[in-house]
């Protein structure tokens, strides 16, 4: 018995010929982001996504290490292509970021006194234990419409 040798079962013969696609556009929009001088964007050293020198951080990167920008000017920026648009983040150098503030205890007191007042269902009076919806203006419980019908029914009972 033979084994078939179809087109399925024998190597391709033919070459993958390279299409002019993204990675192409990709090194295009790496060399236009790269610009470390400033001299193409204003003034500002301008750097690829993930290409930004040792030192420089964004604020998020700041706020992880416990730091914030304190003042300080922006000393750089990354580029890269979000939905065929450019799209930017500042950095700050991480020598001159100062200590994030920590708040005191009655500011901590004051935020928890908020958001408890966030979660409270103005109806029944109840800590949800989430934010009330702002578009409902009550908890789950009180805004289903089985709870409604059953208000509305004793309201025109009595």
């Amino acid at each position: 018995m033979s084994t078939y040798r179809g087109p399925r079962n024998q190597p391709s013969r033919r070459r993958a010929r390279r299409r002019p696609g993204p990675r192409r556009r990709f090194r295009r929009r790496l060399a236009e982001f790269d610009d470390p001088t400033g001299a193409r964007h204003g003034g500002l050293p301008t750097y690829p996504w993930h290409m930004a020198p040792d030192g420089l951080a964004t604020k998020r990167q700041l706020l992880a290490l416990e730091l914030q920008p304190g003042g300080q000017p922006i000393a750089a920026q990354v580029m890269w292509m979000r939905h065929g648009q450019p799209a930017v983040a500042y950095l700050y150098d991480i020598a001159k970021a100062k200590p994030k503030r920590i708040p005191t205890l009655a500011q901590l007191h004051a935020i928890e006194k908020a958001l408890a007042a966030r979660r409270t269902c103005p109806l029944c009076g109840i800590d949800a234990g989430y934010t009330i919806p702002t578009s409902l203006g009550c908890c789950l419980d009180c805004a289903t419409p089985h709870h409604h019908t059953q208000t509305t029914q004793e309201g025109h009972a009595a």
